[in-house]
C-alpha cells in the first residue's frame, strides 16, 4: 500500500472516530432527562437551617440506600439549598471507602466553593452550585449521575466507584477524564477536577450567610 493510501486511511478514521463522538456527546448532552423521582420534601424547608457536623449514625437497622427515591436538579437548578435527600438513611457505607459526608468549603483552588457530600451504602449525593448529583458509586453509568451541568443546562453522564477509598467520577464512563474527591485527615477534602485543577476544601458545620 502506498503512503497516500496509507494517509487516506489514516484521515478517514480519524474523521469517523471524532464524528461517532460528536454524535454520541450530543445524544447525552441533548437526551431527554431521566423521570425525575425526587421527594418534594427536601424543598420544603431550607438546607442552610442544618448543622452539618452532626452527621447520621449508620447503623443499618432501618433505612437502607434503596428505600430512598433518586433526587434530580429542579429544572436548571435550585435557588434555595434542599434538604439532605439521605438523611433518613443508616445503611453503611460500602467498605473501604471514605466517610466523605459533610458540607466543605473551598479555601484553595475554586475559593469559596461549597458543596455537601452525602453517603448511604454505596449511593453518594453531592449538592452544590444549584446542582444535586445523586449516584451509586458501583462504576456503570446507568446508575451514575445522570443530570445537567449547572454552566448552560446542558446534560452530565457520568460514571462513580471508590478507588483506594476515593470517590471518583467517570464522565460518558470512560477513563481519561477523572474527577477525584478524597480525604486528607479528617478535615480537609481534595477535589481534583481537570479543568480546574486541584481544590483543598475544610468542613464546616452551617453555610455561611
Amino acid at each position: 500500500m502506498t503512503t497516500r493510501g496509507i494517509v487516506r486511511i489514516f484521515v478517514f478514521s480519524v474523521t469517523a472516530l471524532a464524528l461517532a463522538a460528536g454524535i454520541l456527546i450530543a445524544a447525552v448532552l441533548w437526551f431527554p432527562r431521566p423521570e425525575d423521582t425526587t421527594d418534594p420534601a427536601i424543598f420544603a424547608r431550607d438546607g442552610a437551617s442544618v448543622d452539618y457536623c452532626d452527621l447520621p449514625t449508620l447503623t443499618g437497622d432501618s433505612v437502607s440506600a434503596d428505600d430512598i427515591p433518586k433526587a434530580y436538579t429542579p429544572g436548571c437548578g435550585w435557588s434555595v439549598l434542599p434538604m439532605p435527600i439521605l438523611a433518613a438513611c443508616t445503611e453503611p457505607i460500602n467498605g473501604g471507602a471514605q466517610d466523605l459526608r459533610g458540607l466543605w468549603q473551598a479555601h484553595t483552588g475554586a475559593v469559596g466553593h461549597i458543596e455537601r457530600i452525602e453517603q448511604c451504602g454505596n449511593r453518594v449525593v453531592i449538592t452544590s452550585g444549584t446542582i444535586i448529583h445523586d449516584m451509586r458509586a458501583d462504576g456503570t453509568l446507568r446508575n451514575g449521575a445522570n443530570d445537567i451541568n449547572p454552566n448552560g443546562c446542558f446534560r452530565i453522564w457520568a460514571s462513580a466507584q471508590y478507588l483506594d477509598g476515593a470517590l471518583v467520577l467517570h464522565p460518558l464512563g470512560q477513563s481519561f477524564f477523572t474527577v477525584t474527591r478524597r480525604l486528607e485527615g479528617d478535615d480537609e477534602l481534595v477535589w481534583e477536577y481537570p479543568s480546574i485543577g486541584t481544590t483543598r476544601m475544610r468542613r464546616i458545620c452551617t453555610l455561611p450567610d
